[in-house]
Formats: structure tokens, sequence, C-alpha cells
């Protein structure tokens, strides 16, 4: 792990980055020989998109600004997303409660006590009524972070759209869907991984037949950073996973030139400016050419590594929250230099619980500040060319694609997760990073240096109890007043389609049109894929 210098300024014997990469005490053009700027780097919007994957990049229009948000009701989720489209964001990022991530109704006894806890609970087409409610579905796109559910919260979003008047094909936005991830890292899983597989599949064709503007998977390396990876592992994890969906979907019969310019990323960023820009920059040179090499894509919309990022959450301190806008503000700069498609910047005291409305704006405005006042927007890839940073999205480049030769050697991403491979590796990353903490040997401002004996008092958003209680009596009620042989006969559909080829989320989209809830569609999945329990 790197050593730092001390308060008087001295060199160090060593510098390292996060991942371990050597960084030398100065660079120059003999850090680039045999560096070839043509097949490197290339020009923006062309091959292998090093360098962005638009022409004009932020001059023409900024990344899109999607603050996360989500809390107890439907109702008070809305209340926040109105509050930061006044305030100026740019899309929507909506988060799911632990219930309605892991397929339970807020009435369901594993529910208890985590109903609004770390997002909003969905329990039917009722709830995402409320949810949306005055939301122009037509022009606003939507990020739903949701893995082990997805389909059925990307359908509840369908049809509500259906039902207030605006057409399908016209509705944009992301779901996230990586259900691959959440094996390695996250754990807000339901099924075994194959059949968790077909759903991603089945979503795949279904938006290619029904929402053509919408992105089926955002493919995430954000968990496995919060896990506790390297920046290298971050970027080989996710790509690995990558691979596998797509090979998935060829499996299934789509063609790669169809579902592919549909694909999307999600990565984290951290404190370590350039190693950041360097990730970001090799994960788009790197997947451009996976997807040419290896799956013989032939469209150029089918090689563009399109990318979400959101600050570090791992990186908040609750010592000295404050500290945390500095740390925010650089992660941010990091991905805008990097090439992201969209941005959240994390409120200063998600340290310390659910952003308040305060903390929010901050984190808006630290983004705001970002695309209008910094000047970073007025170039394209202003680092390009830089020897230091070329070098490190070399040696990125180079660690990253050592982790997927071994991922390949082991059978693919799916094997290697189900042998432990990648979370023994983050695992490990992990215990040398707080290890290295521990020992002063990272320098944490506020934690392990420059500490304060006294803490001033935080401001925390409060989570009223009474969301369970008023969140349960709302599903009991909706399933008093529908009509319950509609709702039964549509999932035995359900049923019928998981034990078979047809693909699931039209019968799905059928139940949940008739008021079936969240719970009762994830409980016939149950009883036909069964529940994973991992062997290690």
């Amino acid at each position: 792990m790197p050593r730092t210098e001390g308060a008087s300024g001295g060199d160090a014997d060593c510098r390292t980055t996060d991942s371990g990469i050597e960084v030398k005490r100065v660079y120059g053009s003999g850090d680039l020989a045999g560096w070839d700027p043509q097949t490197q780097l290339g020009e923006p919007a062309s091959f292998p998109f090093t360098r962005g994957i638009y022409r004009d990049m932020y001059r023409t229009r900024v990344w899109t600004m999607r603050q996360y948000a989500g809390f107890g009701t439907a109702e008070a989720t809305n209340e926040r997303f109105r509050f930061l489209l006044a305030a100026g964001q740019t899309g929507l990022s909506c988060a799911f409660d632990l219930p309605t991530q892991m397929g339970f109704d807020s009435d369901h006894p594993r529910a208890e006590g985590e109903v609004g806890k770390v997002g909003v609970a969905i329990d039917s087409v009722e709830d995402m009524h409320l949810l949306l409610e005055g939301i122009p579905l037509d022009t606003v796109t939507t990020s739903m972070t949701i893995n082990a559910t997805a389909a059925i919260l990307l359908l509840l979003y369908q049809i509500v759209a259906e039902e207030t008047g605006v057409d399908a094909t016209r509705l944009g936005g992301t779901v996230q869907n990586d259900i691959l991830k959440e094996y390695v890292a996250r754990g807000t899983y339901i099924y075994p991984p194959r059949p968790s597989m077909r759903l991603v599949t089945d979503t795949f064709a279904y938006c290619a037949d029904n929402l053509p503007s919408w992105n089926t998977i955002s493919i995430s390396g954000y968990h496995i950073r919060e896990a506790g990876s390297t920046a290298v592992q971050e970027i080989a994890f996710t790509l690995a996973n990558g691979i596998a969906y797509v090979e998935a979907a060829r499996t299934a019969g789509l063609d790669v030139d169809v579902f592919a310019p549909r694909l999307s990323f999600f990565f984290n960023s951290h404190n370590n400016l350039f190693e950041e820009v360097a990730k970001f920059r090799a994960a788009r040179r790197m997947w451009a050419r996976i997807m040419t090499d290896r799956f013989g894509a032939k469209e150029e919309r089918s090689k563009l590594l399109r990318f979400h990022t959101q600050t570090g959450g791992s990186t908040l301190t609750a010592q000295q929250p404050e500290n945390n806008i500095a740390r925010v503000t650089i992660q941010g700069l990091a991905a805008v230099l990097g090439g992201t498609q969209s941005l959240h910047t994390n409120g200063y005291d998600e340290a310390l619980g659910l952003p308040t409305e305060r903390a929010a704006k901050i984190a808006l405005r630290t983004q705001q500040v970002l695309a209008f006042e910094s000047g970073v927007t007025d170039t394209v890839d202003p680092l390009a060319g830089s020897y230091f940073v070329e070098s490190l999205t070399n040696a990125i480049e180079q660690g990253a694609t050592a982790y997927l030769d071994k991922i390949d050697a082991a059978g693919g991403a799916v094997a290697a997760i189900e042998g432990g491979y990648m979370q023994e590796e983050i695992e490990r990353a992990a215990y040398a990073y707080a290890k290295a903490v521990d020992d002063e040997e990272k320098v944490i401002v506020g934690v392990n240096r420059y500490t304060d004996d006294t803490a001033e008092p935080a401001d925390v958003f409060p989570i009223d109890p009474a969301f369970q209680k008023q969140q349960a009596e709302r599903v009991r009620d909706l399933r008093q007043r529908r009509d319950q042989a509609k709702v039964t006969a549509a999932l035995d559909s359900i049923d019928r389609a998981a034990r078979g080829t047809q693909n699931v989320l039209e019968p799905m989209k059928t139940a949940l049109a008739a008021r079936a809830t969240l719970g009762e569609v994830a409980d016939v999945l149950r009883s036909v894929f069964g529940i994973y329990a991992p062997s290690r």
C-alpha cells in the first residue's frame, strides 16, 4: 500500500497507487517508448475510444447530473425527486429498500425493521404511480438501482407510463440488472446465478422488442469497489461480468449488435485522482477491443463503454464530515476528466445516514461548479498525452487483462464467482487497505491524522418509524381491493413460463398490471428457481 509524505514534506522511498502500481518521481518520453497514439488513443468518438465516446464530449452537452434518492414511502421520495429537479438535476436515480431488493412485500415478516430504510419501498404498481407522480416520463430519464427484482421494477415503470398515456418507446433510462456483482460484493441476490442470468437475458430480449431506448443493464463496478477492491480489480471484475452477460445473451440467440448498444456500466470514483482518470480511460479501451475481437461486433455503438459514475461512499468519513465535500469534489473531477456520461455526487453526511436536503443540494452544486466554473468541459480528454496518465492507463489495462486471463482460465465469470475467486481477491485487497490505514501508511484526514478531540453534533436525516406500518397497511389494502382470480391466473402463467422457455417478462407484466405484488411475483420465481445459498 502507498507510503505518504510526512508532515515535513520529505520524499518517501516508494509511492504506489491504491492498486499497488508504482509511481515514479517524474515521467518522461521514455516511459512511453513504443507507445502509438494512433492505436492507443485515436480520436474522440473513434476506436478504441480511449479519449471518449463522443466527438465533442462536454463541449456540446455536459454529463447528466443524476443524484441518487430514495427513502421511506413513494410519496416522500417523489418529494425529494421534485426538490432535486427544481435545483437543476437533469436525471433521476432511485434507491430501493432492502425488502424491495430481496423480493419481499412490506408486510412480510422478513421486512420488519427495514421498510424504507435504505431506499423507497415499492410493493405494487400503485406505489410506482405515487413515486412517479408529476414526473414527465417522456422527457426525464430514470436510473433504478435494482438487481434481483430488476425485471419487476422495470415492468412497473413501464405500466405506470402506459397507464398515464406515455408510450413505452419514449421511455429512457437504465435498470441496473447486474446480478453477478451481487454474488461477488453486495449480497442482494435471491435465485442461483444461472436462472438469474436467464432473467437478465430475458430482460435484454424484452426491451429490444418493447423498450428500445432503455439501457437494459448497468454492469456495476461500484459495489465491487465499495466491498474493498482496487481500481484494477474494479474494472477487471466488471468487464469479466460484462463478458458473461454478452456470452449469455448470444447463447440465448440474441444478436450482439442488437443488444450490445443498450449495455451500460457503473463505476466508482475514489480519491487518487490520476489513477481514477486512467481507470476510466483503460476500461473504455479494453471494452472496445473485447467487443471487437472476442465478440465480432460490427456496429460502432456496440463497442462503446457508456458509464455512470458515483463518488465513493466507502471513502466518506463520519469524523469531520465536512471534509467529505473536498473528497467528493476530487472524485467528481476524476469522473469528468475520465469521460463519464452521468454522475452522482454523494452528500457529505452519508457516513452518518441518508443525505439531508442541505447535503444533497451541496452535492448537486458541486457538479454544477465543475460543469460551469472549472473549465474542464472546454476541451475533450484534457489529460491525453500526459506521460504519467498514459503510463498509468497502460499499467491499469495490463493489470486488469491479467485478471481477465485468470477468470477465462477458470471458466468465465460465473464459474469464478461460484468458486469464490473474485470474492477472495477483493477480501485480500480490503484487508491490505484497512491495514495501511491502521498503520498510518495511508493517511485519512480527520481519521488517523489531523484529528479533533471533540466532534460537533451532526444533522442526521430522520427516518419515521411509522413508514413501515403505513406501507404494510397499503399492500394489505391492495390485496383486498383487486380481482384475486385474475391475479392468481396471471401468477400461474409466470410459473409455466419460468418452467419452460417463454420470456418470463410477458406474463410478469400481465400479473403486475392486475395488481399482483412484487413479493408475489418473486415468490413464484423462488418456487421454480430456488434460493441461492453460497457454499463459502
